[in-house]
């Protein structure tokens, strides 16, 4: 599981170190922040491609060597962004350290689940998403420290260096889980066909965009309209970091308690934090403690869903989990996007949070359907 949990937090890691290095590799390839920006797109896109491309493809290969394959892409992919003499290059070496996201939380997933102790999988899942949460507090803000002081090069050798890490553990504590049943491509995609993995889907697009509407945009929220200094922006983002790690593991209790009533309780929450963070991010302190709260909530979501598209999809369980990742990273597009809009029509930059706020309502309006649904169906 540690092992498992450490792949998590490189990839958590290199998720978001970019958004930090992003005047760095402006300045030094010459572009504008904007096209600079593009490199967090491209990692974006691999992620949303690879995960069901990946997933519906390899269902054949054996659990614990198609693990140890996507460490490698992933390492592949920070060596060569690490080295990469051009804007071309980087943009490529991005996408394909994005290639293996989804898919290794899938198999991670599910197999850290099929080892756990009966009534424990949402637990197991939880611990396996542990590394992404920590990743927040502790290894973005390093990789980017370090990209500050030696080269944003270095953020990418780092996250290397926790990829190698990985696939060593993998490679002499991971079992080779043959008790785990190899699926077809027609298996996998028969996922596609399930209403209820559509359904649940559409709660993680919706539902956690909100929480992306407000993250894209805390800095000026925090700066501008709170007054915090910008040197000290680690705090909320450190707050942050720290309620998703332990929204992770209640999350985890949640799903093993009652699974659909989890997503419920989650969305509530989420739409009243971000309601609430609209009035009081004009606060330092209480902006700070609010946004904490919010990654606490939004944490929770996550592993009742991918629980949830485990028990929905059959036998194409690895499909499915995958596609969770890429709802997730189609919420965090859509949700700045929105935020975006909201600003760009002239509201303050703590509008954005109403705007989830609706997001999530909208969420639990499409789970009344989707429990009644599957209820119904047995």
């Amino acid at each position: 599981m540690l092992a498992l949990a450490l792949g998590g937090f490189g990839i958590g890691t290199t998720e978001f170190v970019s958004m930090g290095l992003l005047p760095l590799i402006a300045q030094d390839f010459g572009i504008s922040e904007d096209q600079a920006g593009h490199v967090i797109s491209a990692y974006a896109l691999g992620v949303v491609i690879g995960a069901p491309l990946i997933s519906a493809t390899t269902g054949r290969v054996p659990r614990r060597r198609l693990l140890l394959i996507l460490m490698v892409a992933f390492i592949l992919g920070h060596l060569i962004a690490t080295f990469a003499a051009g804007y071309g290059t980087l943009m490529a070496a991005r996408f394909l350290a994005g290639l293996p996201h989804g898919a290794y939380f899938s198999v991670a997933g599910l197999a850290a689940a099929s080892m756990s102790p009966p009534g424990k999988r949402g637990q197991a899942v939880a611990y396996v998403g542990l590394g992404l949460a920590v990743a927040t507090v502790a290894g973005v803000p390093a990789a980017q420290a370090l990209g500050h002081a030696l080269g944003w090069q270095s953020a990418y050798a780092l996250v290397a260096t926790i990829g190698l890490a990985t696939l060593v553990s993998l490679w002499f504590v991971m079992p080779h889980m043959s008790e785990m049943k190899p699926t077809s491509m027609r298996t996998e995609l028969g996922a596609l066909k399930r209403t209820q993995v559509w359904l649940t889907l559409a709660l993680g697009t919706i539902g956690f965009g909100g929480m992306f509407a407000v993250y894209t945009y805390v800095a000026w929220t925090m700066t501008e309209r709170a007054g915090l200094p910008p040197a000290l922006m680690w705090i909320p983002l450190m707050a942050y970091g720290g309620g998703m790690v332990v929204g992770n593991f209640v999350g985890g209790w949640l799903a093993d308690r009652n699974l659909d009533l989890g997503i419920l309780f989650s969305l509530s929450m989420i739409a009243i934090a971000l309601v609430c963070y609209y009035f009081t991010s004009q606060f330092v302190v209480l902006g700070i403690i609010n946004f904490g709260v919010i990654g606490f909530f939004g944490s929770t979501l996550v592993p009742s869903l991918q629980v949830r598209l485990m028990d929905v999809a059959g036998d194409a369980q690895m499909l499915a989990a995958s596609l969770n990742h890429s709802a997730l990273n189609l919420a965090n597009a859509s949700g700045a996007a929105l935020g975006g809009a909201v600003i760009a029509a002239g509201y303050s930059y703590s509008a954005p949070a109403l705007a989830g706020a609706c997001l999530a309502v909208i969420a639990i309006v499409i789970w009344v359907p989707t429990t009644r649904l599957r209820q119904r169906l047995g």
